[in-house]
């Protein structure tokens, strides 16, 4: 068991002792366990998945939709410091897949570089809200 703190802007999102947190970096996703050696990395879009527990199942995970930020692993402790991160508990996937088509209206509509990054990063922030909701309903049938 290794200490886990998930902490955006908007407070604290989780901050327990787990099993394993998968990441995604802009390598891909990496998994952090126990005694893990020291790192820092960036963290980007995409989903954090955590197992609280080495012999819980799939059903029982945590799972948290985020958009960028810093990974930190030292003293057997993972910080991931981020922009944003939603508890796939907490998504309104009726309200997500409404806010992911005004963001593809957004991107259709761009006129400059600028508008177009912008709109760019709401699809993808949205995306990855429907992608951790999906996640979350499909293991908890």
């Amino acid at each position: 068991m290794f200490r886990f703190k998930l902490v955006a802007p908007s407070g604290t999102k989780f901050d327990a002792d787990v099993h394993e947190v998968i990441l995604p970096t802009l390598d891909g996703e990496i998994g952090v366990l126990s005694e893990h050696m020291p790192l820092v990395s960036v963290v980007t879009t995409g989903a954090i998945v955590v197992r609280h527990n080495e012999k819980e199942n799939d059903y029982n995970r945590d799972f948290f939709a985020t958009t960028g930020g810093v990974i930190e692993v030292s003293d057997n402790t993972l910080r991931v410091l981020v922009d944003e991160a939603d508890h796939a508990d907490s998504i309104n996937v009726a309200e997500a897949k409404a806010a992911l088509e005004r963001a593809h209206k957004l991107k259709a509509e761009a006129k400059d570089q600028i508008s177009l990054n912008k709109a760019q990063a709401l699809v993808d922030r949205h995306n990855v809200r429907l992608k951790v909701a999906n996640l979350r309903r499909r293991h908890q049938k």
